[in-house]
């Protein structure tokens, strides 16, 4: 088994982080704006800072970056493509974004139909942005090629 190439993680990664971005300023910056405005007054809360932004978006860059790590770690057991890049994504929303959805919808912190409508656009998100992610990650063809010699 050859290791992970983590430049590589972090270029797809980093695309993979474009695109979750790209997605979230869509649907929480604009389209459910005015529900998450609500929903922080109801909160005792004001509206996103700039630095607020530029944290969710640091967090949708990590995401990337472990997304793709998670791929390149199940490719030795379920081959390169986008079928494994898939399977990693929805790992990851699964664990990060529904999971953590759970707790703040069961506490009436969040409602349930703004919450379940953010998690129906991520799971199409995630798995774009792993696809999108693992199409740039490459093994170090020196570790592949002492996987392949020990393996024979």
């Amino acid at each position: 088994m050859g290791k992970i190439n983590l430049g590589r993680v972090i270029l797809g990664g980093l695309l993979a982080g474009v695109v979750i971005n790209i997605f979230e300023g869509v649907l929480n910056g604009a389209i459910l704006a005015s529900q998450w405005d609500a929903v922080m007054k109801t909160l005792g809360q004001h509206a996103m800072s700039t630095k607020q932004v530029v944290a969710f978006n640091l967090w949708g860059f990590a995401i990337g970056i472990l997304t793709v790590w998670l791929y390149a770690a199940m490719r030795t057991r379920m081959g390169a493509g986008a079928k494994t890049a898939m399977c990693a994504g929805l790992f990851v929303w699964a664990t990060a974004y529904a999971a953590g959805a759970f707790a703040p919808v069961i506490t009436h912190v969040y409602p349930l139909n703004l919450v379940a409508t953010a998690l129906a656009v991520e799971i199409p998100e995630m798995l774009i942005a792993a696809v999108a992610g693992a199409w740039l990650y490459k093994e170090d063809a020196a570790d592949t090629a002492r996987a392949s010699a020990a393996g024979a």
